[in-house]
């Protein structure tokens, strides 16, 4: 069944949600202040921005209820990393047992190792992870950095890839998420998974224990050049 209201399709609020047969239904950021399309089944909410399908929800049955996804924020949380710690986005995640103890793990090392909000940083590029990479295999990254002490995304996406190839999966998830509307201020570019050398890691890597690259021939070459040089 299509949804509209009785007055026109609704329009996503500030605080980035819908509001449905009186509920709350969260939406991604980007889509701030546009209208949307609902379809409501019996147990199912689908919010549509034109034809495309941009959030899903179990339908809630209790008046002034809210479902809040901790992953339509975090773009904003990036930005504003204070508002994470105390969000009912959060609250609602650590409920369900999407952000796990694995995630906790990390973000208090990385705020050990950081500071408080650039730890909240590096644990928003951690989740964003999630919009490209299996739920397990990210966990299993997690897993790994904090084994090793570091807070670094790029060591858990590193680390994710590997456990999705030992498990004989894609290391990236299929479905990608859409480009972000450029004109909208709240949208910022899609972070994407960066190599290591973008950033310093917080914590050094284990010493490489590899022998040298031996140069001797190279060496030999160059003087063999030189002698045939006019």
């Amino acid at each position: 069944m299509r949804w509209n209201g009785g007055c026109g399709p609704p329009r996503v609020d500030r605080y980035s949600r819908i509001t449905v047969k009186m509920c709350s239904y969260s939406v991604p950021v980007r889509f701030i202040d546009r209208k949307v399309t609902v379809h409501l089944t019996g147990d199912t909410l689908v919010v549509f921005d034109n034809r495309r399908e941009i959030a899903r929800h179990a339908r809630l049955a209790g008046r002034g209820q809210e479902r809040l996804v901790l992953d339509h924020y975090l773009e904003v949380l990036l930005r504003k990393p204070g508002a994470l710690d105390r969000s009912e986005a959060l609250h609602q995640a650590r409920t369900e047992g999407t952000f796990t103890t694995e995630h906790e793990a990390f973000w208090a090392l990385a705020q050990q190792q950081l500071g408080e909000i650039e730890g909240t940083k590096a644990l928003v590029r951690v989740l964003l992870l999630h919009r490209h990479q299996q739920h397990a295999d990210v966990i299993a990254g997690l897993r790994a950095a904090v084994a090793l002490g570091t807070c670094s995304d790029d060591v858990v996406a590193l680390e994710a890839r590997k456990a999705a190839q030992a498990a004989g999966r894609a290391p990236t998830v299929t479905a990608t998420p859409a480009p972000p509307d450029q004109t909208d201020p709240l949208s910022p570019q899609m972070p994407q998974v960066s190599h290591l050398t973008s950033r310093r890691l917080a914590q050094p890597l284990p010493d490489d224990a590899r022998p040298l690259p031996r140069l001797e021939q190279w060496d030999e070459l160059l003087q063999l050049r030189r002698k045939d040089s006019p």
